[in-house]
């Protein structure tokens, strides 16, 4: 069986440095053989963003591009509809095949929130979940909501060699370097015309002041 293969949605609204570490420490800490980037079209989770979906996955192209093990989707962007990660994984079933194992990459607190995702049980028969959490707070079933403790004793994986034995099923958490970095913090700097240099790369930076995104009206 091929390496595990790192999944990593989100809006990237816009992408930053906390973003681009994750993905890296996760190569490192899961064994997988890359991570395939998946800018969210219309997330439906959250208001619409500022900017548009095509300058957002703008945005992660030029942020990754110079990492060989980083790919981009580009499909939720493309398509008309809300962006499912459940509809997501199934399209990628069929593209990769059934015996690829997918690994989907999820923060704490989005993984704490999983059991309001759209047929979120359906996401563990399609790809393994990675819980990346804060150095020293690690990810117990005591802090998650009932039904998701549940899947979380269940499916926790404590050698991430398992990733590698099945395609899909599984729960690892990782510690990853903590960057206090958050989107809503970049926008807010830049909307108040403060500087944001040094929390995402300049090739993003560049493109946001070029295109005169996330200025305030």
């Amino acid at each position: 069986m091929s390496e595990p293969l790192g999944l990593f949605g989100g809006t990237f609204d816009p992408v930053h440095f906390g973003h681009l570490r994750l993905a890296e420490e996760a190569i490192a800490h899961l064994g997988l053989g890359g991570v395939r980037w998946i800018p969210a079209g219309q997330p439906p989770h959250r208001g619409t963003p500022q900017v548009t979906a095509q300058q957002r996955l703008e945005m992660v192209l030029r942020s990754t591009g110079n990492n060989a093990q980083f790919s981009i989707d580009a499909s939720e962007v493309e398509a008309a509809a809300p962006s499912y990660t459940v509809h997501t994984l199934e399209r990628l079933r069929r593209e990769l095949g059934a015996e690829q194992s997918l690994v989907l990459l999820v923060g704490a607190d989005a993984f704490a929130g999983l059991a309001t995702w759209h047929r979120w049980r359906d996401i563990f028969a399609l790809a393994h979940v990675a819980v990346s959490h804060r150095p020293g707070f690690p990810v117990e079933a005591s802090s998650l909501p009932h039904e998701l403790a549940a899947e979380f004793n269940d499916r926790r994986l404590t050698d991430v060699g398992g990733l590698k034995r099945a395609p899909a099923g599984g729960i690892v958490t990782f510690a990853m370097t903590q960057l206090a970095i958050s989107a809503t913090q970049i926008r807010n700097l830049l909307a108040n015309g403060l500087s944001a240099r040094y929390l995402l790369p300049d090739s993003v930076l560049d493109y946001i002041h070029l295109h005169q995104l996330y200025k305030s009206t």
